[in-house]
């Protein structure tokens, strides 16, 4: 395999060359930032149709929640409906 050491030492080499050319005072982006600037439009301008298509896949209607029929009871409610269940259980029991 060669020396990818000479290659890169190469490349700048006519990399730097070719900076000196450049005028100073009228650097553009040129044709690569062109390029690199619609890759990333067209790979934005994907991501938004594929999210849109994504979106109008998704259900919304919201399925309800048994829990939320029962009212809520406070904690009074609470233990007095305990204390209701432990009395009920206790006179079964005397009576079998």
């Amino acid at each position: 395999m060669p020396d990818m050491s000479a290659s890169a030492s190469l490349a700048m080499t006519h990399l730097v060359s070719f900076a000196k050319e450049v005028d100073e005072d009228k650097v553009t982006p040129g044709v690569l930032g062109f390029i690199v600037f619609a890759a990333m439009a067209l790979a934005v301008w994907a991501l938004m149709k594929s999210m849109s298509r994504h979106m109008n896949r998704v259900d919304f209607t919201q399925v309800p929640d048994p829990k939320a029929d029962q009212p809520e009871q406070s904690p009074a409610d609470a233990d007095a409906t305990a204390a209701d269940a432990d009395s009920s259980s206790q006179g079964a029991k005397k009576q079998g």
